[in-house]
């Protein structure tokens, strides 16, 4: 299954309108579409529409798609040049707008290259233990999601206590066995939030105003390393940003938001 299939997007007969049935699977406990689900849509969208790869896309978040629900993705292609398409989508549900995205899509010949972010030094997936969620709600998002909590506070070190700011986990989607895309890396992304709580020391984490792809290098992986550093709260907002890394230690995106920092009921 590729990631298209997983998250059930569609293309009509129009190649620059797309919709998106939201189903459980795509959402979070909360009942409403993970901010992945929904920025991974939009980057299979618009890569579907203008036949080029992501450089970089920007989703804001502004309303919540309910389960059983349709989601309609206008793409709007403004530019195109020799090499870089600039592009967005407008995402809604009827005449509720749910997100915006802005995007550049392209590659280029260039004879230098480089990596400068070195990816945490971590054993594989398999030494582990998964993500222990409070409160997972039955068939969804994180149902399909597997997670391994490499650098994490445990329960009892909730305290309040400011940590570091950084939390490692490795995370897949079991059931895209086609590659780790652009999109999967869109949906993988959605981490900063989790971050909050853990650098805060307290039972939380918050709701994704925003997130901004980076996609570098696309290569062969199962699992990708998410380390997250959450740079700051104040006001109510966290801000932060997630490395991404195949197995190999190659750096194939970044992803930094913002979130409204909220403290977990019971």
């Amino acid at each position: 299954m590729d990631s298209r299939t997983f998250l059930g997007l569609q293309q009509t007969h129009n190649p620059f309108r797309w919709y998106l049935p939201v189903e459980m699977k795509l959402c979070t406990g909360g009942n409403f579409l993970y901010g992945g689900s929904a920025l991974g849509a939009a980057i299979s969208a618009l890569e579907g529409a203008t036949g080029r790869n992501v450089i970089w896309v920007t989703a804001q978040y502004l309303s919540y798609a309910r389960p059983g629900e349709v989601m309609d993705i206008d793409v709007i292609v403004p530019v195109t040049g020799n090499a870089i398409t600039q592009a967005r989508v407008i995402a809604r549900v009827g005449e509720r707008e749910i997100i915006t995205v802005n995007a550049a899509l392209g590659d280029r010949d260039f004879e230098y290259s480089g990596q400068f972010e070195t990816m945490p030094d971590v054993g594989s997936p398999d030494d582990y233990p998964d993500w222990k969620h409070r409160f997972l709600v039955k068939g969804s998002i994180h149902d399909f999601m597997d997670e391994r909590v490499v650098k994490v506070r445990a329960e009892k070190d909730l305290d309040g206590s400011p940590g570091d700011g950084q939390t490692i986990m490795w995370a897949r989607l079991p059931e895209v066995i086609e590659g780790v895309d652009a999109a999967t890396l869109g949906v993988l992304g959605d981490f900063v939030p989790r971050g909050v709580g853990q650098a805060l020391g307290i039972r939380g984490g918050g709701n994704s105003l925003d997130n901004t792809l980076r996609v570098m290098n696309l290569v062969p992986t199962t699992w990708v390393l998410l380390d997250i550093r959450v740079h700051g709260v104040a006001r109510g907002f966290g801000h932060g940003l997630v490395n991404m890394f195949a197995e190999d230690g190659t750096l194939m995106a970044t992803a930094s938001q913002s979130c409204i920092a909220r403290i977990h009921k019971g």
